[in-house]
């Protein structure tokens, strides 16, 4: 079976369903596992490189304003691949890739997936939906148990703790809060978001705001960095009273909707109740 992934979640899901090898496709901005590195590219972004967080957050705004996307398809290099499984998502059309933009005459029709979680269950769902498309419902049911006893562990670990007020940042120039998933893996890691609500998407939101809502700790996860840059651009904020300020890894655990998510439950929790969860392998969070 031939699958290309059209965003860096589902190929994370190929590879915890064990199904790695039959990925022929991704995106520019894989980079997990390590191998999809070396994979065939079939997109690219519009933003530099080297672009600074409001340089950034000015392209995303010109694109969507235009109707179009940061990210955009390689069809050619798609052809090339001769998918015959593209999962794809319809959660963002400006940063990333989505179901709309596949060409109506490829060679043959591939089985689209469409991904559209933005709950921790609907990333859990998502991961079905891809194993059903590509022959794995039987690894499903073990992956999906052993994510789930791994959120069980968190819970009973936390159970009876003070919860912590967490501000979590998903940009930081303009200042977004984190919506979607992230409110509920601060709850399950035994804290309080005070900016966001499980489900709901990311708005901006002013510094004052941040401040208004008194958090004990504050989590900068801006989308697509890692650890040291979120640490970095978040030592240039105001304080926030007494505050703790932490940057982690937003790429890794907390932007995309797929398994790591757990692994991001897991290092909240590390942060709030060092004492009672440790953080999972790989995982940093830098104080600023």
């Amino acid at each position: 079976m031939r699958v290309v992934s059209l965003v860096p979640a589902a190929t994370e899901m190929v590879y915890a369903l064990g199904a790695i090898g039959d990925l022929v496709a991704a995106t520019h901005d894989d980079d997990y596992p390590e191998t999809v590195r070396r994979l065939p590219s079939i997109t690219r972004s519009t933003i530099p490189a080297n672009a600074s967080a409001p340089e950034i957050d000015d392209h995303v705004r010109q694109a969507g304003a235009r109707g179009e996307s940061t990210f955009h398809l390689d069809v050619e290099a798609l052809r090339t691949a001769r998918p015959d499984v593209i999962l794809g998502q319809t959660l963002c059309a400006v940063c990333a890739v989505t179901l709309e933009s596949l060409p109506p005459d490829l060679e043959h029709e591939p089985l689209v997936v469409p991904l559209d979680a933005s709950t921790i269950e609907g990333m859990f769902e998502d991961l079905r939906r891809v194993a059903t498309a590509i022959g794995r419902e039987d690894v499903a049911d073990r992956v999906l148990d052993e994510l789930r006893a791994r959120l069980a562990v968190v819970t009973r670990r936390v159970a009876g703790l003070p919860r912590p007020r967490v501000a979590c940042l998903e940009w930081l120039d303009p200042l977004f809060n984190a919506g979607h998933w992230v409110p509920e893996q601060v709850r399950i890691a035994g804290g309080e978001d005070v900016l966001g609500s499980a489900g709901a998407r990311s708005r901006v939101i002013e510094w004052d705001d941040v401040v208004a809502a008194r958090p004990e700790i504050v989590i900068a996860m801006p989308c697509g960095w890692d650890a040291p840059r979120a640490a970095s651009e978040a030592a240039r904020l105001g304080s926030v009273g007494r505050a703790r300020v932490v940057g982690v890894d937003g790429a890794a655990f907390f932007s995309r909707p797929g398994p790591r998510l757990i692994d991001g439950v897991e290092l909240l929790a590390s942060i709030f109740h060092p004492d009672a969860v440790a953080a999972p392998e790989g995982a940093i969070a830098i104080a600023v």
